[in-house]
């Protein structure tokens, strides 16, 4: 369809750039030429008269001032949220209407009585939390300090997973309190589940119709451009939708021969992509399942591999799409549902509480249900009930001033046991089996969220057990190369120091160098009493108050609901007990930390 567009409109193009348009689109998916748009609109924006690209200002047309502003505000903790706002202001703006992007960390609440139009695009983490960089707008929200909204119309885009409980619970609580405080709602909200670009494709029309809309009801038919602020990340033509395929350089076990536990080190070849990553960022990694586990699904249904399926308007084998483009191991509550139609227990599992249902899904994987049902499959129905795969973030543990145009990552092999059958997760079993004749597809996440302080000078204190360690890795391997001199004190905990100690060698040579100016250990299985990060922290709460008080940034990375909610908790008794004011004062001075960007977390 768009090849065939682009041969009856040609516009300022000559014939020969149509014809080289038409071929690099022709074998886009809907959702890459849905992101292609935007990123084109993107380019276009950098290049007009006015433009200044650093600070993403355009000179504004004389008649902006009276124009109709779409402020576009995004909570993100992965990096979808703000992709999808990005998306939107790069297409709203490409096309000449008035626009301005903010991240919710940066925006000003008390704005929300000034505005006019606001399309917010919000994610959840954990159990319905809202992310780290919307904490204080939620709170703001949510007080008595709300201001009256009667003059502001708005929608809101929610992100999350429905194997959660609460499914887009930040998303539904910001549209409420929108509505509670006199906001008009524009369009409908919508809860994106983790294959959201429909919905996010969907949410943007919407948006670009309403502007459309501003244009209609103006005297003037030539719109004017107002762009206000844009994202300043270093912009590639790889990304989610567009992966580059990248040479695995080398990948082995991190972990002794008698842990319990199989961490893999990977090192990747990201040579002529122009990707570019800064510590704190992520990569993201399309997996691709096992043989081992396409054929056991394969097996249970009773269908062909060859047998030829449709997936987004093209044609591949049953075999290709359960491979690259099907989840086999996470299930999702509509596939439990859409199965229970024939299946008694199902149906009483899908027709009882919430909770039942998702503890289900979080103990089962895709092939484990097939197995129990009767259902009777086509290779088509399969591949349209299946969600798509996504891709998968990990830390990146390393930095470009030491590796150049490399990129290393951390990977802990999720695995568990079920009747005497070894399950495992897809993107830890893909990448902990690579090796250096492989190629995966990834892109760069950036991570506002988690970064290293815009002064070297500035002491940082580092908490990450397990894998959370992997950024660290790269906050030093950085300060190294750049010779900065700020005090670094690393909180890092495992159940074994003989088998478990990752990158041992590096913090000890950091160490003896004086880069890693402390180091305290955790190692929770070397006692009969189990000692964690947090306990290390308390145990150093004079030394950590003190740090914090000379200006320290704090950093966590790791698991989500257990010890980063242990180390808040330490980090919130520190302050109190230390600076003798009680919890409140924490509380306050907690708060301040995380708007001066003092303290940061990337916790999954």
């Amino acid at each position: 369809m768009a090849s065939k567009a682009l041969s009856t409109l040609s516009g300022p193009l000559a014939t020969d750039q149509v014809e080289s348009i038409r071929n690099a689109v022709n074998e886009l998916s809907a959702d890459q030429l849905n992101w292609l748009s935007g990123y084109l609109a993107g380019l276009a924006v950098n290049k007009l008269p006015g433009y200044h690209g650093e600070s993403g200002q355009l000179a504004p047309a004389n008649e902006a001032s009276s124009q109709s502003v779409v402020t576009i505000l995004y909570g993100s903790q992965t990096g979808n949220a703000a992709g999808i706002a990005e998306q939107l202001f790069a297409q709203l703006s490409g096309e000449g209407f008035s626009a301005q992007l903010k991240s919710l960390a940066d925006y000003n609440p008390r704005n929300l009585a000034k505005e006019q139009y606001v399309a917010l695009v919000i994610s959840t983490q954990g159990e319905g939390d809202p992310p780290d960089d919307a904490l204080a707008f939620h709170e703001f929200l949510f007080g008595k300090k709300a201001p009256k909204l009667n003059q502001l119309k708005y929608s809101v885009l929610g992100l999350g997973d429905s194997s959660y409980e609460k499914f887009c619970q930040t998303g539904k609580e910001f549209d409420e309190r929108f509505s509670e405080l006199g906001a008009e709602r524009l369009h409908a909200r919508l809860d994106a589940d983790v294959d959201y670009q429909q919905q996010s494709s969907q949410w943007t029309e919407s948006w670009k119709k309403t502007a459309q809309s501003f244009q209609a009801n103006t005297e003037s038919s030539r719109p004017k451009l107002s762009v206000v602020s844009s994202a300043s990340e270093h912009v590639s033509q790889w990304s989610k939708f567009t992966p580059y395929v990248a040479e695995v350089l080398d990948g082995f076990k991190i972990t002794g021969r008698d842990s319990g536990k199989t961490v893999q080190h990977v090192e990747i070849s990201l040579a002529d992509s122009g990707l570019q990553y800064a510590p704190g960022d992520a990569l993201g990694v399309w997996p691709e399942n096992g043989p081992e586990l396409v054929a056991e699904v394969l097996q249970v249904t009773g269908l062909n591999a060859d047998e030829q399926v449709d997936l987004d308007g093209k044609s591949l084998s049953l075999q290709q799409a359960l491979t690259i483009h099907r989840e086999l191991t996470q299930l999702h509550p509509g596939f439990v549902e859409y199965l229970a139609a024939d299946n008694d227990g199902l149906q009483q599992l899908v027709a009882g509480e919430r909770s039942e249902l998702l503890e289900f899904i979080r103990r089962h994987q895709v092939v484990e249900l097939l197995a129990t049902t009767s259902h009777s499959w086509s290779a088509q129905e399969l591949v349209d009930q299946l969600r798509a795969i996504t891709p998968r973030l990990y830390s990146i543990a390393s930095s470009m001033e030491a590796v150049d145009d490399e990129v290393h990552l951390t990977v802990g092999l999720v695995s568990e046991t079920r009747d005497d059958v070894n399950r495992f997760g897809a993107a830890s079993r893909f990448l902990t089996e690579v090796n250096d004749e492989s190629s995966i597809r990834v892109f760069v996440e950036p991570n506002r969220n988690f970064k290293l302080p815009e002064n070297d000078d500035a002491p940082i204190i580092m908490v990450g057990p397990g894998t959370g360690v992997a950024p660290f890795r790269s906050f030093l391997q950085h300060r190294e190369a750049i010779g900065a001199s700020g005090d670094n004190w690393l909180f890092f905990g495992n159940p074994h120091f003989s088998s478990d100690f990752l990158y041992q060698t590096d913090w000890q040579n950091w160490h003896k160098s004086g880069l890693l100016t402390r180091i305290d250990l955790a190692f929770s299985r070397d006692q009969s009493e189990k000692i964690y990060v947090q306990d290390r922290l308390q145990g150093q709460a004079a030394e950590v108050f003190a740090w914090l008080e000379r200006g320290a940034h704090f950093y966590v990375c790791g698991d989500q609901k257990h010890m980063a909610k242990s180390v808040d908790e330490a980090l919130h008794q520190i302050i109190a007990e230390q600076s003798g004011k009680g919890i409140e004062f924490a509380n306050e001075y907690v708060q301040g930390l995380k708007k001066a960007k003092r303290y940061q977390r990337d916790v999954y």
